[in-house]
């Protein structure tokens, strides 16, 4: 938990404050940016909340911290109302999950609803109000994970809710040897006629990005907006294996359609179709002349 003592005096006046074990994985400034902001590679409160919408947004991103950077002076009387809200729906039948887990860096997962059985992307933290409410909306089947960054606690997911876990071969370490389905080579695989799994190797050798109904794309740590370059990026000074076979893996993604960007970390992108082809060439010069 946060610590007043600890209290950035970067954070205005006010009820919530960021402290200095904030490890700057930026969740809770695109959660709830009315409220937080980066200061010296730091998240500080700019604003406190104004209404009550913000209010929920700031204890949400309090919840989702994870580090659990975050607190209040005054006991949040309506936390458990925050708590109730995760997973929170981005569209359709996709859901953010929150509880971001440190040993993923404060990466975000997602949850896709589905008749057949639910889909969890990469691993949020196992916390009981999460466990609960996944619980409530069917449970999970299988456990799809983007690459070996972002596991976080899917041990404690797959023990709990006896799901399939779903991996590729070149990202397996002594934590990860035991899931259950495990993918090879560089082909796509065919999880159902509406997921299908594409290899994008860059980041890390085994990554890969998860294409549910050709319209959300999961993209772990392979692809993100940046609000600094305003655009689609791949993080080049993120990259544990080869810059040049992530340039690579774009221009294969950018032959399939999509209008969502949902990474693990970075920002989120919607677009019609059409636009989000044409910020994926934009990003494929962009990886270009960085590699220079």
């Amino acid at each position: 938990m946060a610590h007043l003592n600890l209290r950035r005096p970067e954070n205005v006046s006010g009820d919530f404050y960021v402290d200095t074990s904030c490890i700057d994985c930026d969740t809770c400034r695109w959660m709830a940016p009315e409220v937080f902001v980066e200061v010296g590679e730091q998240s500080a409160v700019h604003h406190q909340p104004a209404n009550e919408a913000q209010r929920l947004t700031a204890l949400q991103a309090l919840l989702a911290c994870p580090t659990s950077s975050i607190g209040t002076i005054e006991k949040p009387q309506d936390i458990k109302y925050a708590q109730l809200s995760f997973p929170i729906l981005v569209a359709q039948n996709v859901y953010h999950c929150g509880y971001h887990s440190e040993d993923s860096f404060g990466a975000a997962s997602y949850l896709i609803q589905l008749p057949e059985g639910n889909v969890l992307v990469d691993s949020p933290r196992f916390t009981p109000p999460l466990v609960k409410r996944i619980e409530k909306m069917g449970g999970i089947r299988y456990m799809y994970m983007t690459h070996r960054d972002d596991v976080a606690d899917h041990q404690k997911f797959a023990e709990h809710f006896e799901c399939q876990r779903i991996f590729h071969t070149d990202d397996i370490t002594a934590s990860t040897r035991d899931v259950e389905i495990q993918l090879t080579g560089s082909e796509p695989f065919e999880l159902t006629p509406e997921l299908l799994i594409i290899p994008v190797p860059g980041h890390t050798k085994g990554h890969t990005v998860l294409l549910y109904k050709q319209k959300f794309l999961f993209t772990g740590d392979h692809l993100a907006w940046s609000d600094t370059y305003k655009q689609l990026i791949g993080f080049r000074n993120a990259c544990w294996y080869s810059w040049s076979e992530q340039l690579k893996s774009m221009r294969n993604l950018a032959n399939y359609t999509f209008e969502w960007v949902l990474p693990g970390h970075g920002r989120r992108y919607h677009a019609d179709a059409l636009l989000m082809n044409q910020q994926m060439h934009k990003c494929i010069e962009w990886m270009e002349s960085a590699g220079r």
